[in-house]
């Protein structure tokens, strides 16, 4: 679930610096994009420029609080995941958490543990299952949430090795994924054999658009995203 965060926007909302910072540090290393703001008002505006997929946001903040916030934004956007924040366990804030339809209530300090869940949970609630689509050819896509090759919307039956090479691939697209990482992914125990990788990339390009599976000579094997 960890790696599918890779797929989305986070806006997160915090009037300290410090407690941002480090925040938006170890998210930018597990997710797409993150963007931030340091009140409500700010926020608003940032929302209403890039769509974030996923709002974490302070309560207690100058100009605008977080619960007001997400009121507004949620009266417009039903879709946007919002996670709350706060140091004090506030039952009005808690039945305002729950009309307002928010993930989560995060007591602070927030720890990855506490954020990490927080984040996948967002990702089950999120039911446009296409943001996690990477195309392959014009009619054809892997999706990292659903992990099936779809062409002309008939799915494609794949093994379990050739399903975690795909994915591996498809969660590392804008890199090289190097032979070691498919042997850790794929054969963990048992050790990779030439024949064995190259047997399983025969049998996948067989299923696959031709050209969106790439050798990289004695470094690995990246994925070609197609563009329209």
């Amino acid at each position: 679930m960890k790696e599918l965060l890779k797929n989305f926007t986070i806006l997160y909302v915090e009037d300290e610096d410090d407690v941002r910072r480090n925040a938006i540090e170890y998210l930018r290393r597990i997710c797409k994009e993150v963007l931030e703001a340091k009140d409500g008002k700010e926020a608003i505006n940032v929302w209403r420029e890039y769509k974030p997929d996923i709002i974490i946001t302070d309560i207690n903040m100058p100009h605008l609080n977080g619960i007001d916030m997400a009121r507004f934004i949620r009266a417009e956007d039903s879709d946007v995941q919002i996670i709350i924040a706060t140091a004090h366990t506030d039952t009005e804030y808690l039945m305002q958490a729950v009309e307002l339809q928010l993930v989560k209530y995060l007591v602070k300090p927030i720890t990855k543990e506490k954020l990490q869940a927080a984040l996948e949970q967002s990702i089950k609630l999120i039911e446009d299952k296409s943001k996690f689509s990477i195309a392959l050819s014009q009619d054809c896509q892997y999706n990292a949430y659903t992990q099936l090759v779809t062409c002309k919307d008939k799915n494609i039956k794949l093994t379990k090795n050739e399903r975690l090479f795909l994915d591996l691939l498809a969660h590392h697209h804008t890199r090289v994924v190097r032979y070691e990482e498919i042997e850790s992914a794929i054969w963990p125990y048992e050790g990779m054999s030439q024949d064995a990788i190259r047997s399983l990339v025969r049998g996948l390009r067989k299923k696959v658009p031709d050209g969106c599976i790439e050798n990289i000579s004695g470094i690995g094997y990246r994925m070609i995203i197609f563009q329209a």
